[in-house]
């Protein structure tokens, strides 16, 4: 059995960072190596000293909705709501904040509000919104907020809580390890042989979700919707069989490679609902790095880290950061793991 307690530690929450660093590229980095078991110091900025010239970086380009709605029940009540994944036209699954029921309805401003239609799980609901025709998408963008998590106690407007390549509207939170990344850094690595590709994964309500189950293989894994595109997978394919270094920018662009790669190590094209849960025991079949950021405990963001670097050497690093003062979290540091 996969205790959940050994995917625990202790965090001083003055290291949890509640604002970006800027410029984003001078954020602290941790270059953790496998094979030596060694840590070393640096800055975002010198990235491309421990990238090799053959390697190339894969990115989610998921884009952060104004997913967070804050809204009035008839009995003039709060109702917050995070917009989730839209069902239909006019129907989305959310996460309503307290309780709710059948047909309430919630109005969010003059000209938009919403009626519950059916309780998807504890938390969950399908809402369908009502709004001036051809109008929904305008009065949503109007009405909501930057879906920020809640260690977040500062209000973050949407330009902050994206990457600077994000393009593909969806996620309810951001694939944070990009956040690191500049056009100045970008340009560096491409002029030193290293390639960037994009493929799309809109984070969903498991960021949210911290595991419940004392063993770790009991969670229920969330979907989320992913996407590669067929040149982009083709370009990657073509990358793995001339053996270059694949490296996942995020949790997020890892978790769709690894989706949609299949034993023989090629990668699918296509979109699908993805479910895939990463934890130690797990073979990786394509990627071979990672970048990341230093995640919650107990999530499944610290399993997966743990399944590619070893769970004792991650929380020996983690250890460090914290000795350190790393800062943590969405808008924290970074991680190369290789």
């Amino acid at each position: 059995m996969l205790s959940l307690k050994k995917f625990n530690y202790y965090l001083p929450i003055n290291l949890i960072a509640q604002k970006p660093i800027r410029p984003r590229d001078c954020s602290r980095l941790m270059i953790l190596n496998r094979k030596e078991k060694s840590i070393t110091h640096d800055y975002f900025y010198n990235i491309n000293k421990y990238i090799k010239p053959n390697s190339v970086l894969v990115a989610n380009n998921s884009k952060v909705i104004p997913a967070r709605l804050n809204g009035k029940k008839p009995t003039k009540g709060k109702a917050e709501i995070l917009l989730l994944k839209q069902l239909k036209n006019d129907c989305w699954e959310i996460i309503l904040k307290g309780k709710g029921k059948l047909n309430l309805r919630i109005h969010f401003n003059e000209k938009l509000f919403g009626i519950l239609e059916k309780q998807l799980s504890e938390q969950t609901w399908a809402i369908k919104f009502i709004a001036p025709q051809g109008g929904l998408q305008k009065e949503l963008k109007k009405a909501g907020e930057t879906p920020t998590p809640p260690y977040i106690k500062r209000k973050s407007n949407l330009h902050e809580y994206q990457t600077i390549y994000a393009q593909q509207p969806g996620s309810s939170a951001a694939p944070t390890a990009g956040f690191h990344f500049t056009k100045k850094i970008i340009q560096k690595l491409k002029t030193i042989g290293i390639d960037m590709h994009f493929v799309t994964l809109h984070v969903g309500f498991g960021t949210f979700q911290p595991v419940r189950t004392e063993n770790i293989e009991n969670h229920q894994m969330h979907s989320e919707w992913g996407e590669i595109k067929r040149p982009i997978a083709q370009q990657l394919n073509k990358a793995k069989k001339e053996i270059k270094n694949i490296i996942a920018v995020g949790t997020t662009s890892c978790r769709v490679l690894e989706a949609f790669s299949s034993h023989n190590h090629i990668l699918k094209t296509g979109a699908k609902s993805i479910q895939t849960f990463i934890y130690p025991g797990y073979k990786f079949k394509f990627i071979d790095g990672l970048i990341t950021n230093f995640h919650l405990p107990k999530s499944t963001l610290l399993m997966l880290v743990s399944a590619f670097a070893g769970r004792e050497f991650i929380l020996q690093a983690y250890a460090e950061a914290i000795k350190k003062k790393y800062r943590f979290y969405s808008f924290g540091d970074a991680m190369l793991i290789m």
